[in-house]
């Protein structure tokens, strides 16, 4: 296997390893060694996501044909947009962390039109073909939503560093894509709830994306948190506040729904790696960013204590799917696939 079956969803190490990156940051105040280690995997990631844009490339210049298969495919066809994603974790990785406002606007710039093309190209391939049954609908159909709602992770804070039309476009950008990826997420939500319902559980190939849905919720808390503090034409902000904590609390659920049917794949199905392991990284590290973000800004001590906890599970996770990664890119070469 090589470039011609090079999987979309190879960008979601790239969200996830960025995600770490920053909740390492986020509690280095807790013990200042995650500091060096947020640093170190900023800059793996980097040459990270420059070695698998080659290969993305290449596949739509020399394998169109394939690539289009995948685009159009009801759960591949989600994952085009973690390019985009990638590259909006990457902005902020080099905005919040190592305070590199020239590269965070590069990585943001170029993240931004990307996310919005892909959260519309891929719901409008869905409303135009010829149906998808309910089986097929996973909660990769998140990946579209959390794109919109992971622009303002960084794009908040470069509002700041703007004024005039400038910051007016700036707002404009960014409260548009929370609400609009807010809403879908709900609308979608309803649907994947509802194939949980009325389907068995999902192949063992995909299990993993069970977890995609804290992706959302974290991301979707932080970045309103973000977006509230740096818009100064909101002057009371308490009730946005307070709706974050609600939104993180349903996370609380959904974080131990998770767990329980992992552990009910392992027990009595099965969970094989796959690419799409990558599922349980970037949205636990969301979810942990939301948690330190709620306890810190409303003060619950237990609540950081929770997202410390946490951010070690994150961190185990993140170390085992990595290693299986790269023992299977060893053996097959890029071209596993993360989904199906």
């Amino acid at each position: 296997m090589g470039i011609k079956d090079f999987a979309p969803s190879w960008f979601a190490s790239v969200m996830g390893t960025g995600a770490l990156a920053l909740v390492s940051n986020a509690y280095s105040g807790e013990l200042p060694l995650l500091r060096n280690l947020a640093e170190l995997l900023i800059y793996l990631n980097t040459v990270l996501f420059f070695a698998l844009l080659a290969p993305w490339i290449l596949r739509w210049l020399k394998y169109r044909e394939d690539a289009l298969r995948d685009l159009h495919h009801p759960v591949l066809g989600n994952f085009y947009g973690t390019i985009a994603i990638a590259m909006l974790i990457l902005s902020a990785d080099y905005l919040l962390v190592l305070k590199n406002t020239t590269i965070a606007w590069a990585f943001w710039l170029g993240g931004v039109p990307l996310t919005v093309f892909f959260a519309f190209l891929i719901p409008y391939l869905f409303f135009t073909c010829e149906g998808i049954d309910t089986k097929a609908i996973t909660p990769a159909w998140f990946i579209p939503p959390v794109g919109l709602i992971v622009i303002p992770i960084s794009g908040a804070k470069l509002m700041t560093l703007t004024s005039g039309a400038a910051r007016e476009i700036m707002a404009f950008i960014n409260f548009f894509a929370w609400g609009s990826g807010f809403f879908l997420y709900l609308a979608l939500f309803a649907l994947v709830m509802l194939r949980f319902i009325r389907h068995e559980p999902m192949p063992c190939g995909i299990a993993p994306s069970i977890w995609i849905n804290l992706g959302p919720i974290g991301a979707g808390t932080s970045t309103l948190y973000a977006l509230v503090k740096a818009s100064d034409f909101i002057s009371v902000k308490e009730p946005f506040l307070a709706f974050g904590l609600l939104f993180w609390g349903f996370g609380v659920w959904w974080l131990v729904m998770a767990i329980l049917m992992t552990l009910h794949y392992i027990r009595k199905l099965n969970l094989p790696y796959s690419l799409a392991w990558w599922a349980f990284i970037f949205p636990l590290g969301a979810y942990v960013s939301a948690t330190f973000n709620v306890g810190t800004t409303f003060g619950i001590n237990a609540i950081v204590n929770f997202g410390f906890a946490l951010y070690w599970l994150l961190l185990a996770m993140w170390l085992v799917t990595g290693a299986l990664t790269l023992k299977n890119f060893l053996l097959k070469g890029p071209g596993q696939r993360g989904a199906s």
